[in-house]
């Protein structure tokens, strides 16, 4: 599947789309699924969205967003930002696969299984499909592609949802996604080169403090 986002005049935006995943919480270190789950963020996290901020300076935001879940909030607030909320930042509806693993997953499928390519199943909540998943990053580029016209825009939301995002700004098959690695706390930007949706920065982290 090629998800497009809406017809657009992006001769006209000459902003960039700036994303800034989550700083680090307790499950995205340890690798368990965190779709719907409302985790705060570690102190690690914390200083990570502190120094994210830093690679934010120079942008003049005409529109700012955030996933509602408290990760992205305080993340975006760590960082400088104040976004309006955004409910289709929200990230993957996981399932039935909420707080689990790859690895635990797998070893009750007895295969390889892939988020992207396989999915989720129901479970405390219905679970989304990658499609799904993609039909609110369509959303949230209708509402954000006019704002590049007027400056650039920030997204702060989460690893798999940004991802996703990202293949249908660039009008690419969705499942590309799982070939875009995102580090928590990182910052990439997307922009329109000559009318075409194009990637300037991915998955750029911040320098640390060293004290």
């Amino acid at each position: 599947m090629s998800a497009t986002p809406p017809p657009t005049h992006p001769h006209e935006a000459a902003g960039k789309l700036v994303l800034l995943r989550h700083g680090e919480t307790e499950w995205s270190k340890s690798g368990q699924h965190t779709g719907r789950t409302d985790l705060p963020l570690t102190e690690h996290g914390e200083v990570l969205a502190r120094a994210a901020g830093k690679l934010l300076t120079g942008y003049n935001f005409a529109l700012q967003l955030a996933s509602p879940l408290q990760r992205a909030q305080r993340t975006a607030q760590l960082a400088g930002l104040s976004p309006q909320t955004e409910e289709d930042l929200l990230e993957w509806d996981y399932g039935g696969y909420e707080g689990r693993t790859t690895k635990e997953i797998r070893a009750e499928l007895g295969y390889a299984w892939s988020v992207f390519r396989d999915g989720v199943v129901p479970g405390q909540t219905p679970g989304e499909t990658v499609e799904e998943v993609a039909a609110r990053a369509s959303r949230v580029l209708a509402r954000v592609i006019p704002a590049l016209a007027d400056g650039d825009v920030a997204l702060v939301g989460h690893g798999h949802a940004l991802r996703i995002l990202t293949t249908v700004f660039l009008r690419q098959e969705v499942r590309m996604a799982a070939q875009l690695l995102l580090d928590a706390g990182s910052v990439s930007v997307l922009q329109f080169e000559r009318e075409q949706p194009a990637v300037r920065t991915w998955n750029r982290l911040p320098s640390l403090p060293t004290d």
